[in-house]
């Protein structure tokens, strides 16, 4: 059979398959040039799924400080910079340094990419956030198949790195060489930022965007960023919000050795006695945080936001069921919602010092410390958050007349961020969505942190955006990770038509 003929009967299967499954068609023929790009993508994903393929089987493996390791991710750096080359991109590898480690070692930082593609000033210039490195991952770690070899099993594309974040960054070149092999001219102009940190922190990304913002930034009107899920399997999803985090140590102190117990319970303030109580103290058991104050400045709810929460498409019970709980703090959808993306949460994370191997150890730790974090919402404030967590604390320790020390410190403050549902690239996704997915988009928020939102929108003070690409069964992370084969081709057909859409707009 011919090449082309065997991958349009593929195509065409895969098709049927999914929307047996459940998927959203189209609501209708896309025409002229978006009809061409279409067909372009279909006909060539088995290629962009081998070029997945290639970039999965890169062990670029930046949380792991071995040179090893570091190597693998400069060599994912120079893979894609040289595949920006070919599009026609003029690529800058910013050289970031070194990184000091605890231990006394350095390890280089890989180049942060700077990729640019049409400068045309009647256009309007949308900028693309992606990141190359991975989790660690290994197969006895219970992977099913090699994670670095990617894996399609029943339409699922599996392997570190599929979806976070190779897969979204393949999507979105993908897009652009659909453009460039049609010989059509870019509906924008196209610029690029991609690092190698970021599961490290983002090691330099901060400095380098502050540094270009004047330069490489200047002409960049959007942002868009491609490294969340959906809220569900099968229905598409925009992202206008994350919350912050504030991480917190609260030490209690008696002497740097353990007591035992036997010799000394029943006349000591015990230092575990004391964190307990210390924790005890900052959340009630319906999930209310009880700090003085820590609810002022918290946005209040609008009606039109409200709105935004009863459209969203989320089966309970599903939710439930997936994630093996057996009940929720609260009933509704609206109420889940809101307290995971638009109230604060406090969630109490470990004890060190603690006694917590099997066995019975009559032992009582002679220091202790606690650690907890707030997740922060619009419009609180991490500096404000850390006074009214060390008022707090300090308040209740004194009232147990304690002759132990006791230290706070915020050992990490994020701040949340929110953007401007009405912002032209909003609108833009939108109709993409719809044109390619055929349903409108659930709008939502993130309840973790994704700092680099917040970076751009201070920074540059220009819009942001999250077009995510993965379903929310990803697996990010996981033992599982996987990208579904219809969201990474179906994704660079949103991300081409989110091109068109922009340029409508302008």
């Amino acid at each position: 059979m011919d090449p082309k003929l065997g991958r349009m009967a593929s195509s065409l299967l895969a098709s049927l398959l999914l929307l047996e499954g459940g998927m959203f068609s189209p609501s209708s023929p896309p025409a002229g040039l978006l009809e061409k790009v279409f067909q372009y993508i279909d006909l060539h994903q088995d290629e962009f799924v081998q070029t997945l393929k290639e970039w999965v089987a890169v062990e670029s493996d930046s949380v792991q400080p071995l040179p090893h390791l570091r190597q693998e991710v400069f060599r994912m750096m120079a893979l894609a910079a040289e595949q920006l080359r070919c599009l026609g991109a003029s690529v800058d590898s910013v050289d970031s340094g070194f990184q000091q480690l605890p231990d006394g070692q350095t390890l280089p930082i890989p180049p942060i990419i700077l990729a640019e593609l049409g400068n045309d000033p009647k256009k309007p210039t949308v900028c693309f956030y992606g990141h190359l490195d991975v989790q660690p991952a290994r197969r006895e770690d219970g992977w099913l198949t090699d994670p670095y070899t990617l894996t399609e099993v029943d339409g699922k594309l599996y392997g570190r790195g599929a979806t976070d974040n190779k897969g979204p960054v393949l999507a979105w070149i993908n897009a652009v060489s659909t453009f460039r092999a049609l010989e059509e001219d870019l509906p924008v102009n196209i610029k690029f930022i991609i690092e190698g940190m970021e599961e490290a922190g983002s090691v330099a990304l901060e400095e380098l965007v502050r540094k270009e913002k004047d330069r490489f930034f200047s002409s960049v009107d959007y942002i868009i960023i491609s490294d969340n899920l959906w809220l569900t399997q099968r229905k598409p999803a925009l992202t206008y919000g994350t919350r912050g985090n504030s991480y917190f140590r609260v030490e209690v102190k008696c002497r740097d050795q353990d007591f035992h117990s036997g010799t000394f319970g029943g006349i000591l303030h015990e230092p575990m006695a004391d964190l307990v109580a210390l924790l005890g103290s900052l959340v009630d058991s319906s999930g209310h945080i009880l700090i003085p104050g820590i609810y002022d400045q918290v946005a209040p709810l609008t009606e039109e936001e409200r709105k935004l929460y009863k459209a969203i498409d989320l089966d309970l019970e599903e939710y439930r069921n997936s994630s093996r709980v057996e009940r929720f703090l609260f009933d509704t959808k609206e109420e889940i919602l809101m307290h995971l993306w638009r109230y604060p949460s406090l969630s109490i994370h470990g004890i060190e010092g603690a006694f917590d191997e099997p066995g019975a150890k009559t032992v009582i730790p002679g220091q202790v410390i606690g650690k907890f974090s707030i997740r922060l919402v619009p419009h609180m404030n991490t500096s404000v958050v850390e006074k009214q967590v060390k008022q707090h604390l300090e308040h209740v320790f004194s009232k147990r007349n304690s002759s132990n020390q006791m230290a706070v410190s915020m050992m990490l403050g994020l701040q949340p961020w929110i953007a401007n549902i009405k912002d032209n690239q909003y609108l833009a996704a939108k109709r993409a969505i719809k044109t390619v997915f055929g349903t409108e988009p659930d709008m939502i928020r993130d309840g973790s942190t994704i700092p680099i939102a917040k970076i751009f929108q201070d920074s540059i003070q220009k819009s942001v955006m999250m077009l995510p690409l993965g379903a929310v069964d990803d697996g990010e992370h996981s033992q599982k990770e996987k990208i579904n084969r219809w969201n990474y081709i179906e994704g660079s057909k949103l991300f081409a038509a989110f091109f068109l859409e922009m340029a409508k707009l302008r």
